[in-house]
């Protein structure tokens, strides 16, 4: 498997994974696209900048769940500089401890990884790091009701900052029928002119579930050099 080209050229295969809302299966994307990263032997390097509701902040559940995907070694304070227990917005949890993350050192972590392909997992709050990063957006979203204006105004925001958007993917996150799933794939694609994958089945089973995203997922990985 040749390395894989992005619109980022000379930087390799870099993603900001975030999300338009809470639990849209975000960190689930970015661990799918880890893996098959790794699969493909390219020693992909992982990132999640901030996480709060860290039951044990020695541990925390997603930046390992990342690691693991990636199947890499690097420090876990490399993966995660910065953690927090209380369960709120990375920012409302730092300022509840009186520990402001430092910009500077979340940007040199992210850029300590030089070319190898990165994924990064991230809220869509922290836009300023995207923007100094310069690196694409999988934009993660509800397949249902209300991901049109949910992912219009997250596309809108990262429009405005000039920030490309290298895709949308579209998740069912529960077992119920939504009949706006089967359309809003094609209303996303044609208002705003932008790649939508999926949507990404409802598995209860995590190993499905998995196995879904990558499925899904697996587009992205499909552009080739041919140097």
């Amino acid at each position: 498997m040749r390395r894989p080209r992005t619109s980022t050229g000379d930087e390799g295969f870099h993603f900001f994974a975030t999300g338009t809302d809470t639990d849209v299966g975000k960190t689930e994307a970015a661990c799918a696209l880890l893996a098959l990263l790794a699969d493909g032997d390219l020693h992909p390097a992982a990132m999640k900048p901030y996480e709060s509701g860290c039951i044990d902040r020695r541990r925390p559940a997603d930046a390992l769940a990342l690691k693991t995907a990636a199947r890499c070694d690097d420090p876990l304070a490399h993966v995660c500089p910065y953690r927090y227990r209380a369960p709120l917005a990375p920012g409302m949890a730092a300022a509840r401890r009186r520990e402001p993350p430092s910009f500077a050192r979340v940007l040199a972590l992210a850029r300590s990884f030089g070319a190898r392909p990165l994924i990064i997992d991230a809220r869509r709050d922290i836009i300023d790091l995207i923007t100094a990063l310069n690196v694409p957006v999988l934009l993660v979203a509800r397949a249902g009701l209300g991901t049109l204006n949910h992912t219009g105004l997250s596309l809108d925001a990262l429009a405005r900052r000039r920030i490309p958007v290298r895709a949308v993917i579209l998740t069912k996150i529960m077992a119920v029928n939504d009949p706006s799933e089967q359309d809003n794939a094609e209303w996303l694609r044609q208002r705003h002119g932008v790649t939508v994958l999926g949507p990404v089945p409802y598995a209860q089973d995590p190993t499905s579930r998995r196995a879904a995203y990558r499925q899904a997922l697996r587009p992205l990985l499909s552009v080739e050099t041919n140097d």
